[in-house]
């Protein structure tokens, strides 16, 4: 290569370098909710691990945390009565009435203790199985302060399931003061603060676009839109969902 080549070799590496490069990621394998509480004392290891858990592109990792263990002298100030709720839903479809922090549920089909990383790759395993688990493409871009919401048609007849935006915020450092976590700062990770409704989808392709108006704060930095079917009262299959930074 002679000194001219060298040297466009060289330009269009620096300004490659200087484009910033947002990671695309990857068609989801798994949808885990992590229901926790800060006044649970057996929470912490989960809280971390579902940090780790996020790290993976494959993975949507959530933290909804409950209320009902405000009692035992410590007021959760990320919960949600809507957490609570759903973990009660999802107990209710399942049929096995079991609801204790940490508890995950993956895909909206299993659950597992949310500190043993096992069971819940075992869970992941298990449901990713079924046909109709992340079967459905969920494709999420932002642009002028915009939330754009595609979702594509579903090949094999239809389907009836809810839309639902979460915004999030990756990381919440809170210095728990009273209670079984007494002393601790516990840093929660992808915290749901709200649950949108986008509508009902029915099996064809589908779009929405959200102004940040309608979901953004301070607090916000990163949403997740989840195709699930079973109605609000009885949640079930994960059917599609897809992630997207804000900033």
């Amino acid at each position: 290569m002679g000194r001219f080549g060298r040297a466009l070799v060289a330009g269009l590496a620096a300004v490659l370098g200087s484009i910033p490069v947002h990671p695309v990621a990857a068609e989801p394998r798994a949808v885990i909710e992590l229901f926790t509480s800060q006044g649970c004392s057996s929470c912490p290891p989960a809280d971390k691990l579902i940090g780790q858990l996020a790290e993976d592109p494959s993975v949507i990792a959530l933290s909804l945390p409950v209320d009902y263990w405000d009692y035992l002298g410590w007021r959760d100030t990320l919960a949600r009565p809507r957490h609570t709720a759903r973990q009660r839903g999802y107990a209710s479809v399942r049929g096995d009435r079991k609801i204790y922090t940490p508890q995950v549920v993956v895909n909206g089909l299993a659950h597992a203790l949310g500190s043993d990383r096992t069971a819940i790759e075992a869970a992941v395993g298990r449901t990713g199985g079924q046909p109709t688990v992340l079967s459905v493409r969920v494709g999420l871009t932002v642009e002028n302060e915009q939330l754009s919401v595609e979702i594509k048609p579903k090949k094999d007849g239809e389907a009836v399931a809810e839309v639902w935006l979460l915004p999030l915020t990756r990381a919440v450092p809170v210095a728990i003061k009273s209670g079984e976590n007494k002393g601790k700062t516990i840093t929660y990770q992808n915290v749901v603060r709200r649950w949108v409704n986008l509508g009902v989808w029915n099996g064809s392709e589908q779009r929405w676009t959200v102004p940040y108006s309608e979901f953004f704060s301070g607090e916000v930095d990163q949403v997740a839109v989840i195709v699930q079917a079973g109605g609000t009262e009885h949640p079930s299959a994960v059917l599609g969902a897809g992630t997207v930074r804000l900033r």
